[in-house]
């Protein structure tokens, strides 16, 4: 199911929702398109592939596709990127620490020019006058993560950060969906430094919604902001896990 987060004359937000089956892990891919040219965030696995490449036609032909982003190097995220890079002329900008992990994907080695690098401290990607600005979230939860913030439509896309396997598409009572949040923050990100750090970033951006990668959207500037002080407050990963570290008995 594909919807619309996002429109105007000139930009589009599209929302494609959890095209996943059997026991693979959830997950949401989202489509940026400004002035007929596109970034694909996160395509996803192998059998993610043609799912989406058969639903993008009705809003943005592939061949159209001038990014792709791939916020960190998991499966989820980066499986099918030779599908794309073969049949499109897209660049895929990645961590720079990851891009020869992700090659083993199966990236033909024809395409691997345009696996481009994105440096620690972030950059902007001008999608046909629209400057998307990429911002680092490492350690949230990959050693080397980004995000994407869209200006026009006040949208940040924040990958795993706020990610909750739960039936519905937005939050509506932010305390009752922490309890399906908090599990998963608490295990897979591996320092509280990195929370506070990011949260401390983002309070600067104009913000309307968050979509995470997995799971529902946070819309609305007051939800947002009570997912930022969240993330700020929560302790998580190896802060959290200290008598873990035993021999077994």
């Amino acid at each position: 199911m594909a919807d619309i987060l996002f429109e105007n004359e000139e930009h589009r937000c599209v929302f494609f929702e959890d095209f996943t089956e059997g026991e693979m892990v959830s997950s949401n891919q989202h489509l940026i398109i400004h002035k007929g040219k596109g970034m694909l965030l996160d395509p996803g696995g192998h059998k993610v592939y043609s799912k989406i490449f058969s639903a993008m036609p009705e809003h943005l032909p592939p061949s159209m596709l001038k990014y792709l982003f791939l916020s960190h190097q998991d499966p989820d995220i980066v499986a099918s990127v030779n599908g794309w890079l073969m049949i499109t002329d897209a660049d895929a900008y990645m961590s720079a620490i990851w891009r020869r992990f992700v090659a083993h994907f199966g990236v033909d080695g024809s395409v691997m020019d345009r696996m481009k690098e994105i440096p620690d401290q972030g950059m902007k990607l001008d999608l046909e006058g629209c400057e998307l600005m990429i911002i680092p979230a490492h350690f949230l939860h990959s050693s080397g993560n980004f995000h994407v913030y869209d200006p026009v439509s006040k949208i940040l896309y924040s990958g795993d950060l706020g990610a909750a396997i739960v039936d519905y598409r937005f939050v509506e009572d932010f305390t009752a969906h922490v309890t399906h949040m908090e599990g998963f923050h608490k295990r897979y990100m591996p320092t509280s430094t990195a929370c506070k750090a990011w949260a401390a970033m983002v309070r600067d951006l104009d913000i309307e919604i968050i979509a995470p990668q997995h799971g529902a959207m946070f819309v609305g500037k007051e939800i947002c902001n009570q997912f930022i002080d969240w993330i700020e407050g929560l302790e998580v990963g190896a802060d959290t896990m200290k008598d873990i570290y035993k021999l077994p008995a």
